[in-house]
């Protein structure tokens, strides 16, 4: 094992004991199996879906206690001594017992109400959605896992049930108003699986499928769907009961940047009937499309998020336009006819009828061009595709009527490479990024690219909960929020020790995600070469990166041999199947380059070999998903997405390296300092350095709090690093920021030395340049500032930014001549 990385594992699990919650509960409530069976009371005339979340209610104690509760709507036939959970809207009655509670202050919209009075628990919400969320509330609070059902999480059995209620009770209500998932990229798991698998029948994903979906939305306190929209999967108001299923799940659709007006175009649009794509030639063939659409969801009575604007027909630029003059121009007709359709059609004015703007790509150059977009429609910014968003509502922006919300990737299918085979975004980029995004003023509605939901659950999840409460993870309990979602699912027992393993599994994929290891890229797709990790340089860190993943498989195994029964499906797909398949991507990879560099033909033999096997890990482990549950997710993984160079095989030349002629590299080693470590600051009053906890590939990247966009005119904050060299002569300070936007480019990092006189850097790209593509990939913007020491001992690096939302996560202060090399190592 190697030992730093085990020593890292074991810092990390301190910090989960560090961060732990603790808090007095005066008041419980108690399910027993050996007392009477207890009573869950609802209104017979309330929405058919409280009454489902009551009997799912009923199957969630059952699955611990053994036992399932009576679930009735009379309230005379309980005994005095029996436990009873009273569940209803707000203002309702069940027998003479009227449901009230205490408001929130987000008023009536998806608010719940818990508290104990005697040996009654009552759930009250604000509206259906409301009641609902705090039925699983309560149930996630029992020990039932959101994931029961999509991750086979079976929960822990256990002779009572205790769940801690605060004497004033719990009032709850969503931080962002609008907050779900965009299925997308569904070819390879959903689809297969869906059509295959679960629901043959329909041969697609449909009703059955989302069923299964919007009730897992449900629980994890969300409420908007952009459903699949791949060529491969059909569009979702052609499948019999879709749109029928959300309305029973009071699922709230909406559809992405590509789909206005909630129309498939890939699966919808037929050229050959209406004619070209194309507002400036074909406008009233294409009116009529989407007035189809309107009239749909009309008679349905869908609830729904309508998209407004044109893109192409996929995710392409609008067609027939010349310049971006003329899609300016266009554009502001396009919503003139889009707001007038709706209206007309739905019978409401345009300010009550929810709409969103996604600036996506070529339309948030349109935005930045002067497109006018109405003050009631919800502006909604993106990220770059790889976690960073790149546009946030300035003041004048935050006074709009309509706000502003986000459209963020935990999953992409692009340029300049995909990741869409394993969740690999640290969390503490979602969380650094979406509270950034919050603190701006996007805050009407949030929606995560998740792919095909699997192996995605733990980050839709952190997204989800920040969603429906900003305040539930700070940037110092980032790792309470994993170690909680792990010992729920695994137990107090060993959840700890996995949340370590998941933390550094996570923060090795910052500098490098899995999908990126054969150093290619996309569209177009270029053959796989050798990683810029040395085997020579900065002690071997291509051998470091192969011990620490190594590490990590051996910490999956021992904790493995102590999972329950019961539990190991759960086990092999929320941590096994990503951890592993992982490491022996890397170990792929980096055992054939080191059969590259083999100057033997038995060191040659030895590495191929373990590029090999390492190869045949990953599809051995993929085999096994596919058989998981008796077979109940044949289909969902696939361990070639698209099948690109990355997951085949590397090709090995039969030659031997030529050793090098030029002679070894034997002076002073590179000082690498983590951005967390500084020795001083200077800062304004109103803001402060913090550090993000596990964030960056420090794990502890830090930036200016509170995160509200500011540009600083006169004396920009600073940091002050005290480093010590043992020879003059030249250098190379290398710092490391990770690759975030400004509104206006203008992020700028000050570099001093001592004395000498500083210089600005700009950090941001523009589009997506060859500096863009290569600071996604690596998750870094790399600053190189040459500098001459006279005399050796100790010295000075001043580092000053002129904004918030600049992240610093680690520097080196290199020797001019040293030896390239590819990570700042973390001691």
């Amino acid at each position: 094992m190697n030992f730093k990385c085990f020593l890292w594992i074991i810092s990390l699990m301190s910090m989960f004991s560090l961060y732990a919650c603790s808090g007095t509960y005066q008041s419980d409530f108690i399910l027993s199996a050996e007392d009477e069976v207890p009573v869950i009371v609802i209104n017979e005339e309330e929405d058919e879906l409280i009454h489902w979340a009551a009997n799912s209610l009923a199957d969630d104690v059952e699955s611990i206690l053994g036992v399932r509760p009576i679930v009735q709507t009379k309230v005379n036939t309980i005994s005095n001594n029996k436990p009873v959970i009273y569940i209803g809207q707000k203002d309702s009655k069940i027998g003479e017992e009227e449901l009230s509670g205490s408001e929130s202050d987000n008023g009536e919209w998806e608010t719940y109400n818990i508290f104990k009075k005697k040996n009654a628990l009552y759930i009250i919400g604000s509206d259906i959605r409301g009641t609902v969320y705090g039925v699983f509330d309560l149930a996630e609070k029992m020990g039932v896992s959101p994931w029961q059902w999509w991750a086979d999480v079976t929960p822990s059995k256990s002779k009572e049930i205790r769940v801690e209620i605060p004497e004033e009770g719990i009032v709850s209500s969503p931080s962002v108003k609008f907050r779900g998932i965009f299925l997308n990229d569904e070819d390879w798991g959903l689809q297969p699986w869906a059509a295959k698998t679960f629901e043959p029948e329909t041969g697609d994903i449909g009703p059955k499928t989302y069923e299964k979906i919007f009730q897992l939305l449900l629980r994890l306190k969300a409420n908007t769907i952009w459903p699949a929209m791949h060529h491969c999967t059909q569009a979702f108001f052609s499948v019999e009961g879709n749109k029928e299923m959300a309305a029973k799940y009071h699922i709230i659709l909406g559809s992405s940047h590509a789909e206005p007006m909630l129309r498939n175009n890939v699966r919808e649009w037929n050229k050959e009937e209406r004619g070209q794509f194309n507002y400036f030639a074909n406008r009233e063939n294409v009116k009529q499309y989407w007035q189809e659409r309107i009239n749909e969801i009309k008679d349905a009575n869908n609830e729904s998020i309508l998209t407004i604007g044109m893109r192409g027909i996929h995710d392409s630029k609008m067609e027939g336009a010349k310049s971006i003059e003329d899609m300016v121009s266009i554009m502001g007709t396009i919503f003139d006819d889009q707001r007038e359709l709706i209206s007309t059609t739905l019978g409401k004015t345009t300010e009550e009828i929810p709409q969103v703007l996604v600036p996506y790509k070529e339309v948030l150059d349109l935005y930045n061009r002067g497109l006018h977009v109405p003050d009631d429609v919800t502006l909604m910014w993106c990220d770059d595709n790889y976690g960073y968003i790149r546009r946030l509502s300035n003041e004048e922006e935050q006074k709009r009527a309509g706000g502003a919300g986000v459209y963020y990737h935990i999953s992409y299918w692009g340029r300049p490479h995909d990741y869409l085979w394993l969740s690999s975004t640290q969390p503490g980029l979602i969380w650094f990024e979406m509270n950034r995004a919050y603190q701006n003023g996007a805050r009407d509605m949030w929606i995560v690219n998740v792919g095909d939901i699997k192996p995605n659950e733990y980050n839709m999840e952190l997204f989800l909960d920040m969603a429906w409460d900003i305040n539930s993870v700070t940037e110092s309990t980032i790792h309470n929020h994993l170690k909680a979602y792990c010992e729920r699912e695994f137990g107090n027992k060993n959840g700890q020790k996995i949340a370590g393993v998941l933390e550094e599994y996570y923060r090795l994929a910052f500098l490098r995600r899995p999908e990126f290891m054969g150093w290619s890229q996309t569209e177009p797709t270029t053959p796989t070469h050798l990683s810029d990790f040395s085997s020579t340089a900065n002690n071997n860190e291509l051998m470091r990166r192969i011990e620490c993943y190594a590490t990590l498989t051996e910490i999956i195994d021992e904790v493995k041999s102590k999972i329950s029964e019961e539990k190991k499906d759960a086990f092999f797909q929320l941590v096994e199947y990503p951890v592993k398949s992982t490491s022996w991507m890397n170990r792929k990879f980096l055992f054939a380059q080191l059969a590259e560099e083999a100057t033997s033909a038995n060191q040659k033999s030895l590495y191929k070999n373990k590029s090999e096997r390492a190869y045949d890990q990953i599809q051995e482990l993929t085999m096994h998903y596919n058989t998981l549950a008796n077979g109940k997710w044949k289909n969902m993984m696939n361990a070639a997405p698209r099948n690109l160079p990355v997951f085949h095989m590397p090709k090995i030349s039969e030659e031997l390296a030529v050793v090098d002629s030029v002679e070894e590299y034997k002076g002073e080693e590179p000082i690498f300092l983590q951005a967390a470590d500084f020795n001083n600051v200077l800062v304004d009053d109103e803001y402060s350095w913090q550090e993000v906890n596990g964030l960056g590939y420090s794990g502890k990247a830090v930036t200016l709090f509170p995160l509200k966009n500011v540009t600083f005119n006169d004396e920009w904050p600073s940091l002050t690093y005290d480093f010590k060299v043992q020879e003059p002569g030249d250098y190379i300070v290398e710092i490391r920021c990770l690759p975030t936007h400004a509104n206006n480019f203008d992020h700028q990092l000050s570099v001093q030395a001592d004395d000498e006189e500083a210089v600005v850097y700009d950090l941001n790209t523009r589009g997506r340049s060859r500096d863009w593509k290569e600071n996604v990939l690596r998750n870094a913007q790399v600053i190189k500032h040459q500098i001459t020491i006279n005399e050796k001992g100790k010295h000075q690096l001043i580092v000053k930014v002129n904004q918030t939302g600049i992240v610093l996560d680690q520097i080196a202060i290199i020797p001019a001549q040293y030896p390239n090399f590819y990570e700042i190592p973390v001691e």
